[in-house]
């Protein structure tokens, strides 16, 4: 089976955990629509202004698992970021010609809502 999904998402997670942040968004498809626990975000401008901020504060990302085939790429991560020790992640990503066009992204909020309310 082609894994060409895979091979994206592996691409772009490696360059926003890489800080490369301009790579990543080349993967990312002009009318990308992501689910994310804070709702749905719509079109690469967005997309560029939700994950622009965490990308600034990730310190380090362990890839846990990640699997896919020609359409459909699953990836779990841990990251560490500026406010959060531990913060784990995951995306189901669709492609389609070499770019993302829908992620459904999930992690848990409680740690980061948790860190600003103490920094107040």
């Amino acid at each position: 089976m082609d894994s060409s999904a895979l091979k994206t998402a592996l691409a772009y997670h490696d360059a926003w955990t890489g800080k490369d942040f301009e790579r990543a968004m080349t993967y990312i498809a002009d009318d990308i629509v992501c689910d994310a626990p804070a709702g749905r975000i719509e079109g690469a401008a967005a997309y560029r202004a939700f994950m622009g901020p965490f990308v600034e504060i990730l310190v380090h990302a362990e890839m846990i698992a990640a699997y896919g085939d020609d359409e459909t790429a699953l990836l779990m991560y841990d990251t560490e970021t500026i406010p959060v020790k531990r913060a784990p992640g995951a995306e189901c990503v669709t492609v389609k010609n070499g770019k993302i066009t829908y992620s459904r992204f999930l992690f848990d909020r409680a740690p980061f809502d948790a860190a600003r309310r103490a920094a107040t």
